[in-house]
């Protein structure tokens, strides 16, 4: 498994499908970006760059990301980003 170091975490988004009115599914590659990801892996946070970084998230959460953010990673043939814990907008309960 993945293990973030300092502030980062690991996510994976959340696959979705629509279906529209006339029956069509759209899956994720055919709408935006979807933006919901699940927390993965998270790192311990610490003193990064002399200020203290305390973990908000934790294994589990779903959160909402910034559009752009993190590193694209594949391992084990799955695709997971990894974002420092700034690019998490919120974590939806």
């Amino acid at each position: 498994m993945l293990k973030p170091l300092a502030d980062r975490v690991v996510i994976k988004m959340i696959e979705s499908e629509e279906t529209t009115k006339s029956g069509i599914i759209l899956t994720s590659n055919a709408k935006e970006k979807p933006q919901i990801a699940e927390v993965i892996e998270v790192g311990p946070g610490g003193n990064i760059d002399g200020n203290k970084v305390e973990m908000y998230v934790k294994k589990g959460d779903k959160v909402v990301v910034s559009k752009y953010a993190g590193t694209e990673v594949k391992y084990e043939g799955e695709d997971y980003i990894i974002v420092k814990q700034s690019d998490i907008l919120a974590i939806a309960e």
